[in-house]
């Protein structure tokens, strides 16, 4: 049976796409693959592929309400100290940090973008099959991770 193995892609409505752009361009690191102002649209990628975030402009029709994108997870080669480098980054740029976690199996930044969406960037702190049976056997954790500790 054919399976699904990974996110392809998020697209996201925004009220401003040019300043969603550079937010995603400066601090998050993508490349702008197309970029059209004038339809209020851009794709944006990590270089491996098409596109990872689709940036469209709200027309103003679709529902901002309680339910709906909890958070976009974006994988980070690396280990505590790239993360924390990365987190100096959104800090510096004045990217809102929501919390520093420990899962277990990754360290996660939880940051927001311009418009309050809410984003990940997480570190594997485990291998893959490890990583798998520690989620089997514990869910994940929920511990705080001090990033700024981590540094000295």
């Amino acid at each position: 049976m054919a399976g699904i193995d990974r996110v392809g892609h998020v697209v996201l409505w925004v009220s401003e796409v040019a300043k969603q752009v550079a937010f995603y361009r400066d601090v998050v690191g993508m490349q702008i693959v197309n970029f059209d102002e004038e339809k209020g649209e851009a794709f944006m990628s990590f270089g491996t592929q098409h596109h990872d975030i689709g940036l469209f402009k709200d027309k103003g029709g679709d529902s901002r309400g309680s339910l709906g994108l909890a958070h976009i997870a974006f994988h980070m080669p690396g280990d505590q100290d790239e993360l924390r480098q990365m987190h100096e980054r959104m800090r510096d740029a004045g990217a809102r940090i929501d919390r520093t976690t420990d899962h277990g199996m990754t360290l996660s930044v939880y940051f927001l973008d311009p418009e309050g969406n809410r984003l990940e960037v997480y570190t594997d702190s485990l291998a893959a099959d490890e990583g798998l049976a520690f989620m089997r056997e514990n869910g994940g954790l929920m511990k705080t991770l001090d990033l700024e500790k981590a540094a000295t």
